[in-house]
């Protein structure tokens, strides 16, 4: 059965034996109160759908609220009705809510605010010859090696020099997993895309 966790850090302190990785401990649960989600470049992150954002209309708190991307890509807010905002960033969805709430609000400057408050939608997988299968979500920047820590590491059985990171666009990359443990060849161990699922064989 597959499990879904989530990865909210940098790096992982593993300990490292033959046959993989002891897990760390998850981290602590967020603040309730309203704050951006941690992404590796929010300048360019895209919302997906189970996103959470806060959207935040000065001075007119019946406009303002915390709603969830749909499956569709969708949100729903007042007047406005549906919003497409599946494969927006945060400022152009933004600049779609300002145009939209202009013809309702009357006021010399109209100020709107899009908060990625949670990050659901960017999720990796870790499958095969790993202590448990897992699916994640990544909320920063991951490497291959955080991945299969969170996974427990390999099993007995895994083939160590076989690690394939199969992306979106087709492209499939083989890594040698005790290169990981090589300094000198540290850039094996790079980082995580959204969708990528990696394959222990």
């Amino acid at each position: 059965m597959t499990l879904v966790r989530s990865i909210s850090f940098l790096g992982l302190a593993a300990t490292l034996s033959t046959a993989g990785f002891a897990q760390s401990a998850p981290p602590p649960a967020p603040s309730p109160a309203i704050r951006p989600a941690t992404v590796a470049d929010p300048g360019d992150y895209r919302i997906g759908p189970e996103d959470v954002l806060a959207i935040v209309v000065l001075d007119h708190p019946d406009y303002t609220r915390t709603v969830p991307v749909r499956p569709d890509g969708k949100v729903s807010l007042p007047v406005v009705n549906d919003v497409m905002a599946a494969g927006l960033t945060p400022a152009e969805l933004r600049a779609v809510l300002m145009k939209g709430l202009e013809r309702y609000i009357k006021a010399e400057v109209l100020e709107v605010s899009v908060i990625v408050t949670e990050i659901n939608s960017v999720k990796v997988s870790v499958l095969g010859h790993v202590r448990t299968p897992i699916r994640f979500v990544l909320r920063s920047r991951a490497t291959v090696l955080d991945a299969l820590a969170m996974a427990g590491g390999l099993t007995e059985f895994a083939k160590r020099d076989r690690i394939q990171i199969m992306r979106v666009d087709g492209v499939i990359l083989t890594v040698d997993f005790d290169k990981f443990l090589d300094r000198s060849a540290s850039s094996e161990n790079f980082m995580l895309r959204p969708g990528d699922i990696i394959i222990v064989g």
